[in-house]
């Protein structure tokens, strides 16, 4: 009778994980409304990918978070994955507070190899620099539905926390962790 007690509460164990374990991802989530959790929610406009995370508790950022940020910021060219500049993070979560936002960041371009960002320059493409911040994970190129390019740029320089492009013939604003400066 014992050994019958057992398997019952093993199985009864068992089922309830089962049912736990599809909403782990969901877990992270129910901290984004905790004290000190820093979020962002991203959208890839050449992967059609989509992220949102938790990327810091408290004063620590969570590892696998970084991880996956990382990898969905990747070169969507040649696939090479850069480590991203958590302090980027943090422009895109203070932007996201200012206007309020619930939808996510388009993405149009994060990390750059070097390789891509040499055949971007060949072929032209405007604001590419030679020695580019995206080939060192500490510039993103966005747009945000629903605030206007002018408007997420002049929030962006108000941040005062890196470099900050405009680009509205591309629908794009360029940031970056580097020197504070604007073009």
């Amino acid at each position: 009778m014992k050994r019958e007690g057992s398997r019952r509460v093993f199985l009864r164990g068992a089922a309830r994980l089962a049912c736990a374990v599809p909403l782990l991802p969901l877990a992270s989530r129910a901290f984004a409304g905790g004290a000190g959790a820093r979020s962002i929610a991203l959208l890839h406009t050449h992967t059609g990918e989509f992220l949102d995370v938790v990327y810091a508790l408290g004063g620590r950022h969570v590892p696998a978070a970084l991880a996956a940020i990382d990898r969905f910021l990747r070169d969507h060219y040649d696939g090479a994955v850069g480590r991203i500049d958590p302090a980027l993070f943090d422009q895109l979560h203070a932007l996201r507070l200012t206007f309020g936002a619930h939808q996510p960041f388009e993405v149009i371009s994060g990390f750059r190899s070097a390789r891509t960002n040499e055949a971007l320059r060949r072929r032209g493409a405007g604001g590419v620099a030679r020695h580019s911040l995206h080939m060192e994970g500490r510039a993103i190129d966005i747009r945000l539905p629903g605030v206007g390019l002018a408007q997420l740029r002049d929030a962006a320089r108000d941040l005062k926390a890196g470099g900050v492009g405009y680009y509205p013939a591309s629908q794009f604003v360029h940031i970056d962790t580097g020197r504070v400066r604007i073009w």
